[in-house]
């Protein structure tokens, strides 16, 4: 009773700015929400976490029309009309989603090791009304992946065959397919009606086509598959070519002096791998021993180079050898002759003896023809007959080259 007389004493104006006030609160509602950044579309690759970020300002205070509660953020598959979470709660049966919300304005959707099927249009969206919404994409990328039973292993072919190599991947973008030599060597292709030879180092596609395949091409190939997404993968393929045995000897004649050590060589080449050995030319197979000693140097996967060392050569060794080779496909032999050379010391000495016996002639010739001017050699001549000067100059040790001249002048006179 006391209020409403205190009321109805209150000044009239007053009362109404009152009324004013309160229609005002009740009529014009909170500041509207608003997304205040655009959700980002996402590319991920398959097995990593995938988060969405919706920031929405405005949304604490407002209620929507004709409901007691206010607005809330929902996370839905736009694609599929499936609800996944509404403001801090998991909808959807998927353990893997999860929402977080920071108290403030920002809402996240985690996806924890994304799949392939988790692609597609994701929506924040604001039950406001009209409803507001923001979308983004999805991309889950799948790195290469060689599949196994569709591409091609270890081949063997016949020189002068065929071959295909075939390499089939999968992944997301679909990868492309490349193949390399391991050894960076080229790839032979041969193009157009006339088979003209073209050497590459990469082929693309996931088929390798060689034809006349020669021996040089045998080896290991990569199939190497790669869509942007890392690791790129690849795939090892040995290619054999198999052929008959070819040797081939660069000294089919070596000397060597006695008691020394001599070095035989073989240059072998087979495909499959061969069986190599030495024999004497009697047929008599060499074994490793004191006396000899054998190896093989692999220079490639169809190349050998057969070394037979024998020890302090003996006239005995004197003859022929052979380095042998056999595969499945059939043999081949080398033969090398082995003789007897002189050591340089006894060639240097003879060579030695020889030039100063020359040396000696040619002196003698030179005396001979000096003094043959007058009637030979100075020793032919009778000292008695010369004058007593002429005779005693010549017995004197230090005159003694110069008596052919004074002997000359004296006939002149």
């Amino acid at each position: 009773m006391h209020n409403v007389q205190a009321l109805r004493t209150t000044n009239p104006h007053l009362l109404f700015y009152m009324l004013l006030i309160f229609q005002f609160y009740d009529v014009v509602p909170a500041f509207e929400p608003d997304f205040l950044f655009p959700l980002e579309n996402l590319t991920v690759a398959q097995g990593r976490d995938a988060t969405f970020t919706c920031v929405v300002n405005n949304l604490g205070g407002y209620r929507v029309s004709g409901e007691l509660t206010t607005a809330r953020v929902a996370w839905i598959k736009a694609d599929t009309k499936a609800i996944l979470a509404i403001h801090e709660h998991v909808i959807t049966n998927n353990a893997r989603l999860s929402v977080t919300h920071n108290d403030f304005n920002t809402w996240t959707l985690n996806i924890r090791g994304v799949k392939r099927e988790d692609r597609g249009q994701y929506m924040c969206q604001v039950n406001t009304d009209p409803m507001k919404m923001q979308t983004a994409y999805l991309e889950v990328v799948i790195p290469p992946d060689i599949i196994t039973e569709e591409t091609s292993g270890d081949m063997m072919v016949p020189e002068g065959g065929s071959a295909k190599l075939t390499c089939k991947a999968r992944g997301h973008p679909k990868p492309r397919v490349v193949w390399r030599r391991e050894d960076g060597g080229a790839i032979v292709a041969r193009t157009g009606p006339n088979n003209k030879i073209e050497r590459v180092t990469s082929v693309e596609g996931e088929t390798l086509t060689l034809t006349k395949v020669t021996r040089s091409e045998m080896g290991a190939y990569l199939c190497i598959a790669a869509n942007g997404v890392p690791p790129s993968v690849s795939k090892r393929l040995m290619l054999h070519v198999h052929f008959h045995p070819l040797i081939q000897v660069r000294n089919q004649l070596v000397g060597t002096p006695v008691n020394t050590d001599v070095t035989l060589q073989c240059h072998v080449e087979a495909s499959p791998k061969a069986i190599n050995y030495w024999t004497r030319e009697s047929g008599e197979m060499i074994i490793s021993n004191d006396k000899y000693y054998m190896t093989e140097i692999n220079n490639s996967y169809y190349s050998v180079q057969m070394k037979l060392v024998i020890r302090k050569f003996h006239k005995s060794d004197l003859g022929g050898y052979k380095c042998i080779s056999k595969n499945s496909i059939g043999d081949a032999e080398g033969n090398i002759r082995l003789y007897e050379v002189e050591l340089q010391e006894r060639v240097d000495a003879a060579e030695e003896t020889e030039q100063t016996s020359d040396d000696q002639n040619r002196n003698n010739d030179s005396e001979e023809r000096l003094y043959n001017g007058f009637r030979g050699p100075l020793s032919d001549i009778d000292q008695s007959n010369l004058p007593l000067n002429v005779s005693s100059t010549c017995t004197i040790s230090k005159f003694h080259k110069l008596c052919p001249v004074l002997v000359i002048l004296l006939h002149l006179y």
